[in-house]
């Protein structure tokens, strides 16, 4: 039998054409900085500097890469931020779920006066000294157990998380699950987790993209260079090569012009070096990321 296919009208086809070119404007204009940031990465510095690095590398080199990577501190540093990634939001991630799920539940004696007080929390804080006197107070200063647990907890996330189980946690799959003598624990652990593994993704996408990218807590808290996250030395080698830079300059400006065309290189294989990883992880929970940024889109 012949397959019957619906005539599309002519405002259909211009719709659609307008609606093509618009989204591949757009998507040229968000990707084209982030290509053109990798290519600049493994051009000649020259190249880059006179504009003509526009499509593909041109002088093809990887000095930027050597200079970053030379540095030995760079695998501390890796494992330094992978390991404060992966702790700090497997605890984000159990926090996040345990408070969400009860701030779901309408049993929760005083639930709405504490979603206040989260709330309160996102318009005041006390501020950065207060703030450092309470990770001294509880001696958390120069230590990795802060870098796990500081900013791992959001209340955006709490809210989101909130709003996801309230609307696919019926109260009567709760009074099911007590009828066969399921407690809370259980309840919680066996049939809300498994239900809830769009949110938890996104969530660690959240938190773990909040981990890789932070450097501020580590600059102000942490003395031991053995305990700098990646981001920190990627900023040490940027500062080492603008000192550099900023001597030459005193003595040999030709000197200091070819290092300042290295140090933009730098910049960009530094971006690259701190940005692909943390993209690498995107693929693996697209699905879930998409399920779970529609929360609240649909209503009814």
């Amino acid at each position: 039998m012949k397959t019957m296919k619906m005539k599309v009208s002519r405002d259909d086809r211009i719709f659609n054409f307008v609606k093509w070119v618009f989204l591949t404007v757009v998507i040229v204009l968000v990707l084209y900085p982030l290509y053109f940031v990798v290519i600049a990465s493994f051009s000649d510095p020259m190249y880059v500097n006179s504009g003509k690095v526009v499509l593909f590398p041109r002088g093809f080199m990887l000095t930027g890469y050597e200079k970053i990577f030379k540095d030995k501190r760079i695998l501390t540093g890796y494992m330094n931020t992978i390991f404060y990634t992966v702790c700090g939001t497997a605890f984000g991630v159990c926090c996040t779920m345990l408070a969400g799920y009860s701030l779901s539940r309408k049993d929760l004696p005083g639930r709405n006066l504490i979603m206040l007080l989260f709330i309160f929390t996102m318009y005041f804080s006390g501020g950065m000294i207060p703030f450092y006197l309470v990770v001294k107070g509880l001696n958390l200063v120069n230590t990795r157990l802060l870098m796990i647990i500081s900013g791992s907890v959001s209340v955006y996330n709490i809210i989101i998380t909130r709003s996801f189980l309230a609307a696919n946690i019926s109260e009567e799959l709760l009074d099911a699950a007590r009828i066969d003598g399921c407690g809370n624990g259980r309840f919680f652990t066996q049939i809300v987790l498994p239900l809830s593994k769009a949110i938890a993704a996104v969530i660690s996408l959240y938190i773990a993209v909040m981990h890789w990218n932070s450097y501020f807590n580590a600059m102000i808290f942490l003395t031991d260079e053995t305990k700098y996250p990646l981001q920190l030395y990627l900023r040490d080698i940027l500062l080492m090569a603008s000192s550099t830079i900023n001597a030459a300059g005193e003595t040999d400006p030709e000197a200091a012009l070819k290092l300042q065309l290295m140090g933009q290189v730098i910049k960009y294989g530094v971006i690259v070096v701190s940005t692909v990883p943390i993209i690498c992880v995107y693929p693996f929970i697209q699905k879930y990321f998409v399920k779970g940024v529609m929360i609240g889109s649909v209503k009814g």
